[in-house]
């Protein structure tokens, strides 16, 4: 069978692009390698499934098209490209170049067209035809042989012929993919429609008329407004229509012999994979050639002395624990542990989000020209280090039998549950399975006559799916707390003690410095910093976590650490001095907001304003507060209205912080540590805007992960020189754990609460709260 895979470039460029837009692909020069990364993946992937013999990957040409021609709105809504879209797309070209992949473009006719057209030509020739694309638009292609490859926002594809396009929009045939468009528009592609007329009532019309052309010579079945609407927007429809039509018949020739899947041309492949840092990729080529790229580090490049000797950081006499992470992937012929350790420091001081390059020397003058982050390489991120390692090494002990008790008391809970869902849904049925919850819930049950199958015949029961129909029947909401009482279960009560190493009794995590573009610590194998201990039944694993014989548990963590910072970096001087009083912050800001007394502030507007504090931080829309409070957008708007009115300190911040960042093109916390945002300045609005967010809440998180940061240091120092056997334990973001020999409890809290109040001065107090106990959650 000969098979032709067609690839719509831009469409996936810009899906590629948009994936890892909250935590970009960076290299060591700073270039966002995003969009090239998974435009190369899902390539890679496409020609796995599909197994090709012949392809081709089309271009949009860089002058305007025929559509321009005719309709100079064509598209003339659209956002400019992203900067990091226009750099990343000569440089696919040549990696489709040494991939031996034909890249195509027709001037004048988009990519939509050129793929139209080979399809329909390819099909002549008894080709099959996959046309790889997210847009809908090339639904009207398909035919028995020309298939549809749409991404799936779950991963992998989904194959679309004619009867799955037919059900997808609920048409009687796939050619009537451009009268829905001609008669609803396409916003992503500024074609007008017919004002008024959405989806449903075009489907609707479609099923009534079969197409545009018959509606429209049978207006006068039409009643009332939607009539007046057809007949006053006739040309627009047909407009709509012509714009909508992908072209078959494009200059352009099909030489089947030219698209013939080869071999990739290794010798220009990975050179252009090495400059990318595409490391994991070119782990493809062949061996000879990998090693031809590798380049070893420069080793005289010479170390400044620090104000403190670097640790021993990987000294242990216990081999089965695993070495810090910040060595991982680095051949020890090529750098030893305390150059790697230095150099991924240092150049994640520089800049968090570009990949170390063991290849290249540490450098150190460009650290010591910034006295901030010299500042923080010696007395933060150096000695944290050694803090991690003792961390890592002290482990976390764990109730085993109680989890086990746990386990058992959970799943009794699970089948109760489980008997109560097919009570509540009048029917038995396999909960696990999301084909058969979504035939309960859409089929018998009728709770979204909108809710469509994918073309396996399954409807979408995700979480997000489930939440939105929450409030149509009980079932739901029991479905979402079987879900997550499963996940507790399999993830984290079953899980956890599979990690306990046999010789030491305990479980040793990894903590990664220099993973998060914040500053902050994250945590691996497992990942403690991300245990659901706040609902009721998560805290049962909190109980799980327990000290050492003769030991008690020790739980610190800061106050609302983050509102705090957003009271000293804004001055609102109604948010300091609520903190400045001891005030409930929380209970403050309603107050404000609805203009009652705090003594009468209700529970509801409390949770209200609590929502919208941490909300504001991270900034939050409208439409996430409405999510959030299960309230609609309107009010969700005049709430963060009212916020902003009642701390007017508060958005005048936030608009400080924006420009700051236009101006100087990064973020920097109270302490120095940066955070560039390259796309500030971006000409699309939805890529700024993504900056904006990060420049506001990057001082604000990052101010947070210095302060716990240096915390932890200087707790450690002070039970080293109190000569205290007390161990920290555990790092979860604002809060530390310690193992403490019950006769240390009163010094090790003074210490504790001292140090961690005392670390930085701010013009609110910081306040720790400690416990103590004979579990994580007595003391917690």
């Amino acid at each position: 069978m000969k098979t032709l895979l067609l690839i719509d470039a831009y469409a996936m460029i810009y899906r590629a692009y948009y994936a890892f837009i909250r935590a970009p692909r960076m290299n060591s020069r700073g270039e966002n390698t995003s969009a090239i990364f998974g435009f190369v993946v899902t390539l890679e992937d496409l020609i796995k499934r599909v197994k090709p013999t012949h392809m081709a990957v089309a271009f949009d040409p860089a002058g305007p098209t025929f559509r321009h021609e005719a309709y100079e709105q064509y598209k003339a809504q659209r956002q400019e490209t992203p900067e990091d879209i226009r750099w990343a797309v000569p440089r696919i070209k040549q990696l489709l170049e040494a991939m031996n992949i034909p890249v195509l473009d027709v001037p004048g006719y988009e990519a939509d067209d050129v793929i139209g057209t080979l399809a329909h030509k390819a099909e002549k020739e008894d080709f099959e035809v996959y046309m790889a694309t997210p847009d809908k638009d090339y639904g009207q292609l398909v035919t028995d042989k020309v298939w549809m490859y749409r991404p799936r926002h779950t991963g992998g594809f989904e194959k679309l012929g004619p009867q799955e396009v037919c059900e997808k929009y609920g048409l009687t045939h796939q050619a009537q993919v451009i009268d829905l468009l001609g008669l609803m528009g396409d916003s992503s592609d500024n074609i007008p429609g017919c004002k008024g007329v959405g989806e449903k009532t075009a489907v609707q019309l479609l099923q009534q008329f079969g197409s545009i052309e018959n509606l429209l010579a049978n207006m006068d079945q039409l009643k009332g407004a939607l009539q007046r609407k057809v007949q006053e927007q006739v040309e627009d429809i047909r407009f709509s229509y012509f714009l909508a039509t992908i072209k078959t018949d494009v200059p352009i020739d099909f030489d089947a012999q030219s698209l013939v899947c080869q071999e990739k041309n290794w010798d220009k492949l990975a050179p252009l994979y090495r400059e990318l840092e595409f490391n994991s990729l070119l782990k493809q080529a062949p061996v000879e050639v990998a090693k031809a790229t590798v380049t070893t580090p420069n080793k005289k490049t010479k170390k400044p002395e620090a104000t403190l000797d670097l640790f021993a950081a990987f000294e242990t006499d216990t081999t089965s624990l695993p070495l810090r992470k910040d060595t991982e992937g680095i051949p020890k012929e090529e750098q030893t542990p305390q150059e790697s350790l230095e150099g991924r420091l240092v150049s994640y001081l520089l800049n968090p989000e570009v990949a170390y390059n063991p290849a290249q020397p540490i450098q150190w003058d460009m650290l010591k020209a910034d006295s901030a982050l010299w500042s923080l390489y010696n007395e933060v991120e150096l000695p944290l280090s050694e803090v991690l390692r003792e961390i890592e090494k002290a482990g976390v002990r764990i109730d085993v039998q109680m989890l086990q008790r746990s386990e058992e008391q959970l799943s009794k809970e699970l089948a109760t549950l489980e008997q109560g869902i097919y009570t509540a849904a009048g029917v038995t049925f396999n909960v696990n399975s999301p084909k058969q919850v979504g035939e309960v819930l859409f089929d018998q049950l009728k709770l979204d006559a909108k809710a469509k199958k994918s073309k396996t015949g399954q409807y979408s029961t995700s979480e997000e799916v489930l939440l939105g129909l929450k409030g149509k029947h009980e079932v739901v909401a029991m479905i979402l707390e079987y879900r997550e009482l499963k996940k507790l279960i399999s993830t984290y009560i079953a899980a956890l003690p599979t990690y306990i190493n046999p010789q030491t009794g305990k479980i040793h995590t990894t903590y990664n410095q220099t993973v998060t573009a914040t500053g902050r610590l994250s945590s691996s194998n497992p990942n403690l910093q991300n245990l659901p201990i706040r609902s009721e039944r998560g805290q049962l694993i909190r109980q799980a976590v327990i000290p050492d014989e003769g030991c008690l548990f020790l739980s610190a963590d800061y106050s609302q650490i983050e509102l705090r910072l957003m009271a000293h970096f804004s001055q609102d001087p109604h948010m300091v001095e609520a903190f400045r009083s001891g005030q409930d912050v929380h209970a403050a800001t309603a107050a404000k907001i609805f203009g009652v007394a705090i003594e009468d502030v209700t529970k509801e507007q409390r949770r209200q304003a609590k929502t919208a504090n941490f909300g504001i931080i991270y900034g939050i829309s409208a439409f996430g507060l409405a999510q959030q409070l299960d309230c609609s957008r309107s009010e969700a708007k005049a709430l963060i209205d009212g916020y902003f009115a009642a701390f007017p300190g508060v958005i005048d911040y936030i608009e400080r912080q924006k420009e700051l960042a236009r101006q100087q093109g990064y973020a920097i916390t109270l302490f120095g540590r940066k955070r560039y945002l390259p796309d500030i300045n971006s000409h699309n609005a939805t890529v700024r805007s993504f900056a904006e967010r990060n420049a506001v809440n990057s001082p604000i998180q990052g101010t947070a992960a210095d302060i716990i940061k240096k915390a932890m240091i200087s707790i450690s120092r002070r039970l080293k020189q109190e000569g205290l056997k007390t161990q920290m334990i555990m790092q979860v973001h604002d809060e530390l754990n310690f193992n403490v020999p019950v006769n240390e409890v009163d010094k090790v809290r003074e210490i504790v609460i001292s140090e961690m109040q005392n670390v930085v001065q701010l013009s609110v107090p910081l306040i720790a709260d400690c416990g103590v106990g004979e579990n994580w959650l007595q003391a917690h």
